[in-house]
């Protein structure tokens, strides 16, 4: 079966490693909405300092997609992500990875990681374009176009260094075709059937074809962007 549409995870978490490999040994950097510490491997050069406000459990309200089980007991900073106790320039970097789409108000965290840089310090993003409902009650947005951050990154003093579209128009229709069946189950009670099975797996291969042949479907729909900004 064709790969189009499982890359989506795998295309970011390569993305991480090379970006913060890049950032100089000894740096302090903040991971704000740390979570499980996902990213914290690739940090071993740095002085790695997660944030999260500590309130997922991992079941939520029960709607939409849950992790079921969420460990948070290693964080060093527990608070609000948009006041963060820390003081001015005390970090050399900040990433925050898939967290923009569960902050009432993202600009606001913008706002704090400036306050929060060293000048010419890194900023990395990670969010996606569209997602479905997951970490509810937690979950704001359905993500974020390229012009959200053209516009509030620069509106608060960053400079975009890097913008990096993760897949494409014919990758997330592949995801989220790869869905149906598990949807399908919880929401309508039912199985697709072999014949289901059969038409999924043929247009899964229409698609990888078209995602082979590709001449950017990312400016209408991917599966989200990678940012580095500099604070200026």
């Amino acid at each position: 079966m064709s790969s189009v549409g499982t890359l989506n995870e795998s295309n970011r978490i390569a993305w991480l490693e090379k970006v913060l490999k890049q950032i100089p040994a000894g740096s302090r950097i903040l991971d704000a909405g740390a979570g499980e510490q996902q990213f914290k491997k690739f940090c071993s050069h740095l002085d790695y300092v997660a944030q999260d406000f500590g309130k997922y459990d991992g079941k939520g309200d029960n709607s939409g997609l849950q992790k079921g089980r969420w460990d948070q007991t290693n964080l060093d900073i527990i608070s609000d992500i948009t006041s963060i106790p820390e003081t001015a320039s005390s970090f050399n970097a900040i990433m925050c990875t898939e967290v923009f789409e569960h902050l009432p108000n993202p600009v606001s965290a913008i706002k704090e990681f400036h306050r929060l840089l060293k000048p010419d310090g890194r900023l990395i993003i990670t969010s996606p374009f569209c997602s479905l409902t997951h970490f509810a009650p937690y979950h704001f947005y359905s993500g974020f176009n390229r012009y959200f951050y053209l516009t509030h990154l620069t509106a608060n003093n960053f400079e975009i260094l890097e913008m990096e579209a993760n897949g494409n128009y014919f990758e997330y229709m592949g995801q989220e075709l790869r869905r149906i069946e598990s949807v399908a189950k919880k929401y309508a009670h039912g199985d697709i059937g072999l014949i289901g099975r059969r038409a999924i797996h043929i247009v899964l291969k229409i698609l990888g074809g078209l995602s082979k042949r590709d001449n950017g479907s990312d400016e209408l729909l991917c599966f989200g962007y990678h940012i580095l900004a500099k604070k200026t």
